[in-house]
């Protein structure tokens, strides 16, 4: 039986931490979806088709992953898929305590899926989506923490 984990985000955009959190989960999962999220509460800088595209294009050459948006809710989509694993990177303490209460509502909406949680390696723990958008807007280099399709990308918009 081969296991699936879910990596969901808004990937807005996907960085070089959510890479290595979703390569990491391919040591411990036989394949890992990476979940795209239509519906947030973050006002995004790119649509969800951008999002997915990005994803896939960072993503291409790693084997085992397959990239997905979503609307709705994560668990009921998930059990549209019958997955049941969720994969959520930690950078610090203060995200731990947003997770854990996202993985209880989680648990309570749908009691059979499960949430484990990697933490960030030191050299991506500093890198989120909306600080890679503020540095690129504000003409900053974000190579460093950004693929180059992604870069080009963050150009063209800012």
């Amino acid at each position: 039986m081969s296991s699936i984990a879910v990596y969901p985000g808004t990937f807005d955009p996907i960085t070089f931490g959510h890479i290595d959190m979703i390569q990491r989960s391919l040591r411990l999962f036989d394949k890992v979806i990476v979940a795209v999220a239509q519906d947030t509460m973050k006002e995004t800088l790119f649509s969800l088709t951008e999002r997915v595209n990005l994803a896939k294009t960072a993503l291409s050459n790693t084997a085992g992953v397959e990239v997905q948006g979503f609307r709705g809710l994560l668990v009921e989509w998930m059990h549209v898929h019958n997955w049941n694993m969720i994969v959520r990177g930690v950078r610090w303490a203060d995200d731990m305590h947003d997770e854990w209460k996202i993985a209880m509502i989680n648990k309570n909406l749908a009691s059979d899926i499960e949430t484990v949680w990697l933490t960030a390696l030191p050299k991506y723990g500093h890198i989120s989506a909306s600080i890679v958008r503020h540095i690129a807007q504000l003409q900053g280099d974000v190579t460093p923490m950004v693929p180059a399709c992604v870069v080009e990308v963050l150009r063209g918009k800012y």
